[in-house]
């Protein structure tokens, strides 16, 4: 037979086990729950970078293609000025 203090120094052992396995279980959970949140915001941040730099280059390739306004310049095109205006009324 088995004393009762090995009974209780089991159960102890097995009632421990069961105890810390449930709280490293959820300490590691909440450690990748947080890695998890911070890869979104560190992707949502990569795709707004991305997007602010192709507005950029959105806009440069827009001011490249931009009216020229100046009658002095000798690039000017009235006829092209008449068409945005008309565009643009």
């Amino acid at each position: 037979m088995v004393s009762s203090t090995v009974n209780v120094v089991r159960y102890t052992a097995l009632f421990s086990g069961i105890a810390y396995g449930w709280y490293h279980r959820r300490s590691l959970q909440a450690s990748h729950d947080q890695h998890k949140l911070d890869d979104a915001a560190h992707h949502r941040e990569k795709l707004i970078a991305e997007a602010k730099d192709a507005w950029k280059r959105k806009q440069q390739a827009s001011t490249a293609t931009t009216l020229i306004t100046d009658p002095e310049d000798p690039r000017f095109d009235l006829e092209k000025l008449l068409v945005s205006w008309e565009k643009s009324s």
